[in-house]
């Protein structure tokens, strides 16, 4: 548990210093359980994330883009009512705990002034964001609703009395001494760590965890000292905001986690490190849960298409002996009156062997010598046209694998505006039944929303998703002279630097993006071919997204999660 009471403290200090006094201007809801609030302050518009999803609960300021849907949500339609055009006065904490306060002032409709208060409880699954009208302590409404039948405690209803969540009655840690942390512990149950969390306000295993690190030594001299030391940091809020990284994740933090590992990168602000740690993350999530049908169903299709390729490459083998079943038919009628109706089989000289040698022919018994030869005449006939047609059946269910493993990969790298073209294709292909006709021709009439970065001397560089964005991006909007980049023989995203003679530093940063926006993303040395737009082809009758391409020249890379992060924002 990152974002602990803590770390709460130091969020409100940087977000009090940065949005105090300034004019809530608009309220979105791009997400279910997500509210951004653009508030004019200092002169500069920010963008106030107030998020509680379930896995990723939080509140910071952010500079990510979010796609508003068409039409907001109504508790969105709600705070535009009661929130826009008002001033924020304050930004509080509750105590130690992760409940962050927002106490706003402004007109009502009739030009009375009103005090309202937005309170976002971080508390895991159970996170919240309510509306409450300060002079009555009334709930106005809240993101989520929570009745008596869920909780006993409280309700989180429009027209309850507002009620905080119930008090854990922990120590203050900025108030204890060594003698008050002492009294708290017991040094013969061990588990000082535990014991931590469950005496003192705010605090969650990580902290106690790096307390304990830097106590060296768990006993009653040194873990005081270490618990005021790491504790003055956070009364003085002198964060040091840095993501710790060990065996492959990533820990965020007031300041660099030591006991996690040497792997710490630093960042000016805690919301600047929050951008960058949940960068994708929250993305993918969304996406996970709206594509989770899609993706079993590609992965199904892509299952099949293997499976149908093994039968018919067993299929295939057996067409092999097709000139096995030509020559025991010619042996047959060479000796049919040699041979007696009911036999099982029957020994004859192979007069195609060089040496004269015999050839045993097995023969079916309720069958007549000629009936026998026309069986293995006819199976000599069906091996040979059963080779072509496996041959393109085999063809077509490859290109069907293919096809199917480059969508997976797409659905991975998806944010939810390319996962519903991605449906659309798969509806336009056959391969799925259309939802609501009125919406799907809706979409077709709209250009694809390609994803936009730019290079580190300004060219702009241009990233298709999915295959209507590639074949738009490749085929319609790219100039002829523009450079065109793809992963080799890796599925991935179509990319475009739109410059006719780009320099090797842009040119390896569009290849990074290709990289990374491919199924080689956690690879390293990843190939990636680039050539003149004009070189690039797309076959008749291709599937979406396939092309050929020649004259190209290959760069190696290695997908960089931090470079894509700057691109997108240069």
């Amino acid at each position: 548990m990152s974002f602990d009471g803590l770390f709460t403290k130091a969020m409100v200090a940087e977000l009090s210093q940065t949005l105090k006094g300034g004019r809530i201007n608009k309220v979105h809801q791009p997400y279910k359980n997500e509210i951004i609030l653009v508030i004019r302050a200092n002169g500069k518009n920010h963008k106030l994330l107030l998020s509680v999803h379930p896995s990723y609960a939080r509140v910071q300021l952010t500079n990510e883009s979010h796609e508003n849907p068409s039409v907001p949500p109504m508790f969105c339609m709600l705070l535009r009512k009661h929130l826009e055009g008002y001033i924020l006065e304050s930004i509080h904490q509750e105590e130690l705990d992760r409940i962050i306060i927002f106490e706003v002032k402004g007109r009502n409709e009739i030009g009375d002034t009103t005090y309202k208060k937005l309170i976002v409880e971080i508390m895991g699954r159970h996170s919240n964001i309510t509306l409450v009208d300060q002079s009555r302590n009334i709930i106005l409404d809240s993101i989520k609703h929570v009745s008596y039948a869920v909780n006993s405690y409280r309700a989180i209803l429009p027209g309850q009395e507002y009620i905080l969540p119930p008090k854990q009655n922990k120590a203050n840690p900025f108030t204890a001494d060594e003698t008050d942390i002492l009294r708290k512990l017991d040094f013969n149950s061990g588990k000082i760590d535990k014991q931590l969390v469950a005496n003192f306000a705010g605090i969650s295993p990580l902290f106690a965890k790096e307390v304990l690190f830097h106590a060296g030594l768990t006993n009653q001299k040194t873990i005081p000292a270490a618990f005021l030391q790491q504790i003055e940091l956070a009364r003085k809020n002198e964060a040091t905001p840095a993501v710790t990284a060990s065996e492959g994740k990533e820990y965020f933090y007031l300041f660099p986690l030591k006991h996690i590992g040497e792997d710490i990168r630093p960042f000016a602000t805690l919301s600047e490190m929050l951008d960058r740690f949940y960068f994708g993350k929250a993305v993918r999530d969304r996406v996970k849960q709206q594509a989770n049908d899609l993706e079993r169903f590609i992965m199904n299709e892509k299952e099949k298409n293997e499976k149908k390729i093994k039968k018919l490459e067993a299929t295939l083998k057996e067409a092999e002996n097709a000139d096995i079943h030509q020559l025991y038919g010619e042996l047959i009628t060479a000796n049919i009156y040699a041979i007696q109706k009911g036999i099982k089989e029957v020994e004859v000289i192979n007069y195609y062997d060089e040496d004269g040698g015999t050839v045993v022919i097995p023969l079916n018994p309720q069958k007549t010598p000629s009936e026998n030869a026309q069986k293995y005449f006819t199976r000599y006939q069906k091996a040979k046209n059963a080779k072509l047609i496996v041959k393109e059946q085999m063809e077509k269910a490859s290109e069907e694998v293919i096809y199917f493993d480059s969508l997976l990969q797409q659905v991975l790298t998806a944010s939810t505006k390319d996962i519903a073209e991605i449906r659309e294709e798969l509806v336009e292909g056959g391969y799925l039944r259309e939802r609501q006709k009125k919406q799907a021709k809706k979409s077709q009439n709209h250009k694809p929303v390609l994803d936009y970065f730019y290079a580190s001397d300004g060219t702009e560089i241009i990233v298709g998703k999915n295959n209507k964005q590639n074949d738009y991006l490749t085929n319609k909007l790219a100039a002829r002279d523009e450079i065109w980049l793809h992963t080799k023989d890796i599925p991935g995203s179509h990319v475009v630097i739109k410059h006719k003679v780009p320099n090797n530093e842009t040119i390896l940063e569009a290849a990074s993006l290709a990289a990374y926006y491919s199924k080689a993303r956690s690879a390293s040395k990843v190939p990636v071919d680039y050539t003149l737009v004009r070189h690039v082809k797309k076959p008749n009758g291709a599937k979406p997204g396939f092309v050929i391409y020649d004259n190209q020249q290959t760069v190696y890379v290695t997908p960089d999660e931090e470079l894509v992060l700057k691109l997108a924002k240069s």
